[in-house]
C-alpha cells in the first residue's frame, strides 16, 4: 500500500497508508478505536476502494475496486462473524459457490478427502467430522474452518479480523497456532486485533494506526505493550525517540528483506527457520 488515503464526508479516514504485507509473515494490525483498522481492511478487501493512493501486488501495481477484483489476486478476508453458514457442514462450507463436480454432479467424495486434507495439514484435530454442521461447533472450531477455506484455495493474503474475540483460554491458543501455521504454508496474514498478548505472541511484525496515519511499523520481537499503547494512544513513544528516533519507527518498511526473530510463539508452535517474501 502506498498512500492510501480514504474520506467519509469531513471525516478523513486514512492519510498517506504506505504498509507493506510480506508473505509467509504475520503483520498485525493494531489501533485504538476510530484509528481506521476496519477501513483499511475494507479498502484491501475491495469493499471501499481508498479515493487515493496505489496498491501493488507482486511488484505491479493493481486495482482493487470490489471485492471480486481482490479475490481475483488471492485475497481471502475472515471477518470476525466469519461468513459461515451454519446449516451446512465444514465440507459444504469451505466449497461454498465453489464446488466441484464430475460430470454434472457434485463431486462429493474429492471435496470431502480435500478438505480433511486440508485440516491435517494445519494440524486440527478439535473438529470431530467434516460432515458436522458448523452451527453445532464452537468459536475455535468455526475459526479452524475459516482458516482451512483459505488455506484450501490457496490465498496469498488472508486478512483475520478479531481471530480470537470471545473466545476462551484454550481456543485462543489452538487458533493462534492455526494463524501461524497458516503464515508457514506461505501466504501474508494480515490480523487485526485488539489483544496485545495475542498480537506479541503471534505476529512477526506490528502495525499501529493513529487517527488514520500509520504510526510505526515494528518487528514483534523488538515491540513490547506499553510501547504499542503509547503509539496506540499518542501516534509517538518516547522509547522509540530514545532508540535513535523516527527512523527506528520505520524498520519494518523494508518489507521482504529482513530477518525475524520469532521468539514469541505460542505453545507447541516451531520456531521457523526462514520465510520467503
Amino acid at each position: 500500500m502506498r498512500g492510501i488515503a480514504k474520506r467519509f464526508g469531513r471525516v478523513q479516514a486514512l492519510t498517506g497508508v504506505d504498509l507493506d504485507l510480506p508473505a509467509g509473515r504475520v503483520t498485525a494490525l493494531i489501533g485504538d478505536n476510530g484509528a481506521g483498522k476496519s477501513v483499511l481492511v475494507k479498502c484491501v478487501a475491495g469493499i471501499d476502494p481508498p479515493d487515493s493512493g496505489v496498491f501493488e501486488w507482486e511488484g505491479e501495481p493493481v486495482s482493487l475496486r470490489t471485492p471480486r477484483d481482490a479475490a481475483a489476486l488471492g485475497i481471502e478476508t475472515v471477518y470476525q462473524d466469519l461468513a459461515l453458514c451454519d446449516n451446512l457442514d465444514v465440507v459444504q462450507n469451505l466449497y461454498l459457490g465453489r464446488e466441484l463436480r464430475r460430470r454434472g454432479v457434485l463431486d462429493e467424495d474429492a471435496m470431502e478427502l480435500a478438505a480433511r486434507k486440508t485440516l491435517a495439514e494445519l494440524g486440527v484435530t478439535t473438529v470431530p467430522s467434516v460432515r458436522q454442521r458448523v452451527g453445532m461447533l464452537s468459536g475455535g472450531q468455526r475459526q479452524a474452518v475459516a482458516i482451512a477455506k483459505a488455506v484450501l484455495w490457496r490465498s496469498k493474503l488472508v486478512i483475520m479480523d478479531e481471530p480470537t474475540a470471545a473466545l476462551g483460554v484454550r481456543q485462543t491458543e489452538v487458533v493462534l497456532r492455526l494463524v501461524r501455521s497458516l503464515a508457514d504454508h506461505g501466504p501474508a496474514v494480515l490480523v487485526v486485533s485488539h489483544n496485545m498478548n495475542d498480537v506479541l505472541r503471534v505476529a512477526d511484525r506490528v502495525a499501529v494506526l493513529y487517527l488514520g496515519r500509520l504510526a510505526a511499523v515494528r518487528q514483534a520481537a523488538e515491540a513490547d505493550q506499553e510501547t504499542l499503547v503509547e503509539l496506540m494512544t499518542s501516534g509517538r513513544s518516547a522509547r522509540l525517540r530514545s532508540e535513535g528516533g523516527p527512523a527506528a519507527d520505520q524498520r519494518a518498511h523494508e518489507g521482504t528483506g529482513s530477518t525475524v526473530d520469532n521468539k514469541a510463539r505460542p505453545a507447541g508452535v516451531p520456531r521457523r527457520a526462514g520465510s520467503r517474501s
